[in-house]
């Protein structure tokens, strides 16, 4: 019942702040692009933009996420209320998921890469999950926007930079062990799709559980104290 409630409180903080507003004009603006290129770019072009968008997204809407809880004082609630942090996470994983999938159908609908809907929406998700998680990591540990920033660029070169040497060509088989590659693939419907669903799970489990980690820590001691 409370994973239920916090998952739907944060879909109408999605809503109330613009984060469905701005998922619905950033999918608009990449289905009229993809319109817009030769029919044999649109394939390559759809991929990157949902692994860009949809996706890697999350791990900056994560971070905004928390920072306005920790600015609101929105945790030192949440850390003397019965909620557990994988309740927590878990919500804010899920909610943010759900968004980035339905973004992420449109998208791979017009760019017409969708030939299995599961396997697609279940890579959306998973990826989406791992680069929330590692937002939430990230934004649990500082303070302020900027520095946030600047945290956020080493991951961001992890995540980003492998997954598009792949897609554009640069394809060395270590490359299919991250998670962004993974997720690719399934999007793809190539071959290796059931160990990039498996190796994408277990990636996803990971950092969901440092997530976990790393926000009970935050929640002990919000506030300056050990609670």
């Amino acid at each position: 019942m409370r994973a239920k409630s916090l998952f739907l409180g944060d879909i109408r903080f999605q809503i109330r702040y613009g984060f469905y507003f701005l998922y619905l004009f950033l999918s608009v603006l990449y289905i009229t692009v993809l319109y817009l290129l030769p029919i044999t770019w649109r394939e390559p072009g759809a991929i990157l933009m949902i692994f860009s968008d949809p996706a890697a997204m999350g791990l900056y809407f994560m971070g905004a996420i928390v920072l306005f809880e920790k600015s609101e004082r929105v945790l030192n609630s949440i850390a003397v209320s019965p909620v557990r942090p994988l309740e927590y996470v878990i919500s804010k994983l899920g909610s943010v998921g759900l968004i980035s999938t339905a973004a992420a159908v449109a998208i791979g609908m017009s760019g017409q890469v969708i030939s299995n809907p599961f396997q697609f929406a279940a890579a959306v998700f998973l990826c989406s999950c791992l680069f929330s998680a590692a937002g939430l990591i990230i934004a649990c540990k500082i303070t302020t926007l900027n520095q946030f920033i600047i945290a956020t660029i080493p991951a961001e070169l992890l995540i980003n930079l492998p997954a598009v040497a792949w897609l554009f060509g640069y394809r060395k088989s270590w490359l299919l062990l991250h998670p962004g590659v993974c997720m690719m693939k399934l999007c793809s419907s190539g071959s290796f799709s059931a160990p990039a669903l498996l190796l994408l799970i277990c990636w996803t489990t990971a950092f969901t559980c440092y997530a976990v980690s790393t926000v009970s820590k935050m929640l002990k001691s919000v506030g300056g104290i050990n609670l």
